[in-house]
Formats: structure tokens, sequence, C-alpha cells
């Protein structure tokens, strides 16, 4: 049993939190990430295996308040078209399911940037200044994470929780939020969740912290999951049990630990020997689970037809 970062957090987050925490190292769940509407990657793996993960992951970075239209190529005015609305989408399978809720937000530079300004060669927006009181940066942070947490409320209401990563992949420096460093991102992340807990009172979420440097780390009292996104250049048979290791010495051995993206999923044979316990593990979309380019239909169904792998049907 592990007890949320948020003294306040609700009953259903909580036992969230707990299942997550019971269900590491006995079983993982499945999961996979999705970024529009239509949600092919399920289909998929419904067509593939007869099964549905039992996380989905939902991408908010249409919902991002400064996407610069005029100044954005083809690829980022697809992406953002296909992720709009689906928001709705995530809170009807949540009504309609007993599945388990990510979000991802590939979030837009507050000020400024072209094309996917998330990435921080399309942005010159300095993170660092919104660490300064008074800034541009600052107040324009705290006008974009006002229009998310409307967003967000809707869940809360609806009494779902919600297991919330932002400024995921700060150990590296291709987000706006992690060029100036993981100590700039931990920061961010802090004035978030202080932002979201004691002013917007969004108990719903459960906190995933995802960087695996030990200085990026904001401490136990922030977190309720730790986690990490792999992508290998080449698959080979893993159960990720050094990344484990390496995560847990990077953050804290006293949260639960996650798979949050992965080009090339867990073996699921190596998982059922070793009890390496990660929570969950979410693939991400569109090629790295659809085809073969990744993940074969072969290891698809070994998955999902493992009794150590939690799908879609099994109750939270």
């Amino acid at each position: 049993m592990q007890n949320t970062a948020n003294k306040n957090a609700t009953k259903k987050a909580k036992e969230l939190l707990n299942y997550l925490s019971d269900t590491a190292g006995k079983a993982i769940i499945t999961g996979q990430h999705t970024q529009t509407n239509p949600m092919e990657e399920i289909s998929y793996i419904r067509e593939m295996t007869g099964k549905e993960p039992k996380l989905r992951g939902f991408e908010l970075l249409s919902y991002s308040p400064n996407i610069n239209y005029e100044n954005a190529d083809g690829p980022c005015l697809i992406e953002v078209y296909e992720n709009q609305h689906t928001l709705e989408t995530a809170m009807k399978w949540a009504k309609e399911s007993d599945g388990v809720l990510t979000f991802s937000f590939h979030w837009f530079s507050p000020i400024g940037g072209h094309d996917k300004s998330f990435y921080a060669v399309n942005t010159d927006f300095d993170a660092t200044r919104v660490l300064i009181e008074g800034t541009p940066e600052r107040r324009a942070f705290f006008h974009d994470i006002d229009v998310i947490a409307e967003q967000l409320k809707l869940f809360r209401d609806a009494d779902i929780p919600i297991l919330w990563r932002p400024f995921h992949e700060s150990d590296g420096d291709w987000f706006w939020w992690g060029a100036k460093g993981p100590e700039t991102a931990r920061e961010l992340y802090k004035l978030m969740y202080d932002y979201y807990t004691n002013v917007h009172h969004l108990d719903n979420l459960l906190w995933v912290w995802n960087c695996r440097l030990p200085e990026g780390y904001p401490g136990d009292e922030y977190v309720d999951v730790v986690s990490v996104d792999i992508y290998l250049t080449e698959y080979a048979q893993t159960d990720y049990h050094e990344d484990y290791c390496e995560l847990i010495k990077a953050t804290s051995g006293n949260k639960v630990a996650a798979l949050a993206e992965l080009g090339y999923m867990p073996d699921i044979h190596l998982l059922e020997q070793s009890h390496t316990p990660w929570a969950y593990y979410m693939t991400w979309s569109k090629e790295f689970c659809i085809g073969e380019q990744y993940n074969s239909v072969k290891k698809l169904k070994e998955m999902y037809e493992s009794k150590y792998a939690v799908v879609s049907g099994t109750a939270v």
C-alpha cells in the first residue's frame, strides 16, 4: 500500500494507486497510447488478440492554448487536427469501461514558437524565466495551465482518476521544459503540482514523474508514480530490469514504477520469471503498435494471452 502525495486525493485516486502498488511484481497492466479519436491502435490490438489493453493513454497537445496555426507546417496541423476532441473520447471510454486513464501533454510553448513548438528547436521560450516572479513567461505558463485545469476538472467532477504525466522526458533536452536541464523541469513540475492541488483542487490526479536523473527528482511529497520512457534502437528480448534498477536508484524506492512510453513491449515470458515490479507499460501509438515494424503480432499475442498480463475486463 502506498499513500498518495496529495493527502486530499479522491477515494478513487487512492484506490487506483493501491491497485498499481498491489499489481507491481505480481502482474503487469497492459497499456496503449492513442492520439486520434478512431483509436486505430485499439482496433488493431483487438483484431490481433481478441482483447484490449487495461490502460489507455490520451494526448492533450491539441488543447495547448498557443498553437500557431498560421505558421505551422502540414505534419504539425495533421497531428493537431487528428488529436482534437480526444478528451471527449477519453471521458466516454472511462465511463463505459473498467480501464485506467493516463494523459500525456506535448505542450506547445506558452509564448512564441512555430510548428510543433513543444520541441525546443521550434521555440525560443526560456523555461527558466517561468521561475521568476512577474515575467511574461510565468504569466503565460499559468495562463496555459489554467486552461488545461478546466479540462481536467471535467474528469474530477465525474470522479475519474487520471495518471497525469506532465513535463515528460525531462532527462532530455528535446522539449522546451527539459531544454534548460532537469532541475528546471523539476521546479516547473512542483509549481504545477502546488497550483493544481491547492488552487484548482484537482484531487483526482495521480502524479507521474518521468525522468531518470537524480538531480531532477522533485521529492516523494510530489510524486505518486516514477516512470521512464524507453525506445531501444533495435529489438531486444528484455524485461527492462536494469532500467528499473536505474530508475529507482535515481528517484525513490517508495513509489510505484512504470514504463510510461515504450517502443518495444517488455518480454512477458521474462517478466513471468523475474517479476520486475513494473506496474504498467504503455506502448506508443501508430507504427509502434500497428504493423510489425516494432512489435510483432507473435509478441503481441504472447503478451495479451499471458496470465501475468492484466487486460481490459479485469476489475480495478
